[in-house]
Protein backbone atom coordinates (compact mmCIF):
# COMPACT_ATOMS: atom_id res chain seq x y z
CA UNK A 1 0.00 0.00 0.00
CA UNK A 2 1.24 3.14 -0.70
CA UNK A 3 2.46 5.87 2.21
CA UNK A 4 0.11 8.26 1.54
CA UNK A 5 -3.26 8.72 1.09
CA UNK A 6 -5.27 10.82 -1.81
CA UNK A 7 -7.24 13.47 -0.11
CA UNK A 8 -8.70 15.59 -3.02
CA UNK A 9 -7.11 18.52 -5.38
CA UNK A 10 -6.89 22.14 -5.52
CA UNK A 11 -9.15 22.82 -8.49
CA UNK A 12 -8.78 26.60 -7.92
CA UNK A 13 -7.82 29.66 -5.86
CA UNK A 14 -10.28 32.07 -4.05
CA UNK A 15 -9.91 35.77 -3.41
CA UNK A 16 -6.69 37.21 -3.47
CA UNK A 17 -5.56 36.05 -0.10
CA UNK A 18 -3.92 32.70 -0.54
CA UNK A 19 -7.17 30.81 -0.33
CA UNK A 20 -6.94 27.67 -1.98
CA UNK A 21 -10.57 25.83 -3.52
CA UNK A 22 -10.10 22.17 -2.55
CA UNK A 23 -12.24 19.03 -4.13
CA UNK A 24 -12.68 16.48 -2.13
CA UNK A 25 -14.95 13.57 -1.15
CA UNK A 26 -12.53 12.02 1.18
CA UNK A 27 -14.50 9.74 3.61
CA UNK A 28 -12.11 11.52 6.37
CA UNK A 29 -11.96 14.69 5.53
CA UNK A 30 -13.01 16.74 8.82
CA UNK A 31 -10.02 15.23 10.57
CA UNK A 32 -7.54 16.19 8.00
CA UNK A 33 -7.87 19.61 6.46
CA UNK A 34 -7.87 21.57 9.82
CA UNK A 35 -5.50 23.84 10.85
CA UNK A 36 -1.63 22.88 11.89
CA UNK A 37 -2.09 19.69 9.87
CA UNK A 38 0.26 18.47 7.77
CA UNK A 39 -0.63 17.91 3.99
CA UNK A 40 1.65 16.75 1.52
CA UNK A 41 0.63 18.62 -2.87
CA UNK A 42 0.85 17.05 -6.05
CA UNK A 43 3.62 14.63 -7.03
CA UNK A 44 6.45 15.48 -5.62
CA UNK A 45 4.59 15.72 -2.24
CA UNK A 46 5.53 19.06 -1.26
CA UNK A 47 4.42 19.60 2.84
CA UNK A 48 2.68 22.24 3.52
CA UNK A 49 0.70 23.14 6.44
CA UNK A 50 -3.06 24.15 6.68
CA UNK A 51 -3.44 27.78 8.60
CA UNK A 52 -7.21 28.06 8.00
CA UNK A 53 -10.16 26.08 6.76
CA UNK A 54 -13.40 26.80 5.81
CA UNK A 55 -16.37 25.24 3.96
CA UNK A 56 -18.22 27.40 0.77
CA UNK A 57 -20.93 25.60 -1.25
CA UNK A 58 -19.29 22.23 -2.03
CA UNK A 59 -15.76 23.21 -1.46
CA UNK A 60 -12.78 23.23 1.12
CA UNK A 61 -11.32 26.46 1.03
CA UNK A 62 -8.10 26.53 3.14
CA UNK A 63 -5.29 28.80 3.49
CA UNK A 64 -1.35 27.13 4.51
CA UNK A 65 0.87 28.84 6.77
CA UNK A 66 3.82 31.09 5.05
CA UNK A 67 1.60 32.31 2.39
CA UNK A 68 -0.59 35.25 1.72
CA UNK A 69 -1.48 36.27 -1.73
CA UNK A 70 -2.60 34.30 -4.44
CA UNK A 71 0.36 34.96 -6.53
CA UNK A 72 1.94 32.85 -4.25
CA UNK A 73 -0.20 29.86 -4.29
CA UNK A 74 -1.12 29.99 -7.46
CA UNK A 75 1.55 27.09 -8.02
CA UNK A 76 -0.58 24.42 -6.53
CA UNK A 77 -3.28 25.10 -8.33
CA UNK A 78 -4.64 21.70 -10.31
CA UNK A 79 -2.60 19.40 -8.02
CA UNK A 80 -3.69 16.57 -5.75
CA UNK A 81 -3.45 16.94 -1.77
CA UNK A 82 -2.27 13.83 0.18
CA UNK A 83 -1.69 12.85 3.74
CA UNK A 84 0.41 10.30 4.97
CA UNK A 85 -0.92 7.19 6.13
CA UNK A 86 0.34 6.28 9.64
CA UNK A 87 -0.96 9.67 10.36
CA UNK A 88 -4.94 8.56 9.67
CA UNK A 89 -6.54 6.01 12.04
CA UNK A 90 -8.00 3.47 9.38
CA UNK A 91 -6.81 0.50 7.97
CA UNK A 92 -8.17 1.12 4.43
CA UNK A 93 -9.41 3.72 2.59
CA UNK A 94 -11.94 3.72 -1.19
CA UNK A 95 -8.85 3.89 -2.91
CA UNK A 96 -7.30 0.48 -1.58
CA UNK A 97 -9.87 -1.74 -2.80
CA UNK A 98 -9.30 -0.78 -6.47
CA UNK A 99 -8.04 -3.71 -8.09
CA UNK A 100 -9.59 -6.01 -5.61
CA UNK A 101 -11.55 -9.30 -6.56
CA UNK A 102 -15.25 -9.25 -5.42
CA UNK A 103 -16.11 -12.68 -3.46
CA UNK A 104 -19.56 -13.98 -2.75
CA UNK A 105 -19.90 -17.58 -1.65
CA UNK A 106 -16.86 -18.15 -3.34
CA UNK A 107 -17.22 -17.23 -6.38
CA UNK A 108 -14.78 -14.01 -8.15
CA UNK A 109 -17.25 -11.76 -9.87
CA UNK A 110 -14.81 -8.99 -10.72
CA UNK A 111 -12.25 -6.24 -9.80
CA UNK A 112 -13.19 -2.91 -8.64
CA UNK A 113 -12.57 -0.26 -10.89
CA UNK A 114 -13.87 2.63 -9.40
CA UNK A 115 -15.77 3.96 -6.52
CA UNK A 116 -18.34 7.02 -6.82
CA UNK A 117 -19.69 8.99 -4.28
CA UNK A 118 -23.64 9.74 -4.98
CA UNK A 119 -24.59 12.71 -2.03
CA UNK A 120 -22.87 10.51 0.60
CA UNK A 121 -23.96 7.51 -0.90
CA UNK A 122 -20.85 5.25 -1.56
CA UNK A 123 -20.79 2.61 -4.64
CA UNK A 124 -18.11 0.85 -5.95
CA UNK A 125 -17.59 -0.01 -9.57
CA UNK A 126 -17.30 -3.55 -10.56
CA UNK A 127 -15.98 -5.16 -14.03
CA UNK A 128 -16.44 -8.91 -14.46
CA UNK A 129 -18.79 -10.41 -17.11
CA UNK A 130 -21.18 -7.76 -16.48
CA UNK A 131 -20.16 -3.89 -15.20
CA UNK A 132 -22.24 -3.66 -11.98
CA UNK A 133 -22.18 -1.44 -8.95
CA UNK A 134 -22.07 -2.73 -4.96
CA UNK A 135 -23.40 -0.29 -2.50
CA UNK A 136 -20.72 0.77 0.20
CA UNK A 137 -22.44 -0.69 3.42
CA UNK A 138 -22.70 -2.99 5.89
CA UNK A 139 -25.70 -5.05 3.87
CA UNK A 140 -23.10 -6.09 1.14
CA UNK A 141 -19.67 -5.44 1.84
CA UNK A 142 -19.02 -8.59 4.82
CA UNK A 143 -14.91 -8.19 4.94
CA UNK A 144 -11.98 -6.33 3.29
CA UNK A 145 -9.26 -8.44 3.26
CA UNK A 146 -5.88 -6.67 1.94
CA UNK A 147 -3.86 -9.66 2.01
CA UNK A 148 -5.51 -11.23 -0.34
CA UNK A 149 -6.72 -8.17 -1.85
CA UNK A 150 -10.59 -9.51 -1.58
CA UNK A 151 -13.68 -8.08 -1.10
CA UNK A 152 -15.91 -10.67 0.86
CA UNK A 153 -19.59 -9.55 0.07
CA UNK A 154 -22.73 -10.56 0.39
CA UNK A 155 -25.83 -10.79 -2.34
CA UNK A 156 -23.84 -9.43 -5.14
CA UNK A 157 -25.73 -11.51 -7.23
CA UNK A 158 -29.01 -9.85 -6.72
CA UNK A 159 -27.19 -6.39 -7.74
CA UNK A 160 -26.10 -7.61 -11.84
CA UNK A 161 -28.73 -6.93 -14.01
Amino acid sequence: MNDYVYVGKIINTHGIKGELKVLSDFIDKEKVLLPDKVIYIGTNKIKEVIKTHRIHQNYDLITLENYININEVLKYKGLSIYVKRNTLDRKYFLNDLIGMNVIDNNITYGKIIDYYNFNGNIVLLVNGKKQFFIPYNKEYINNVDLLKKEVICNHVKDLIL
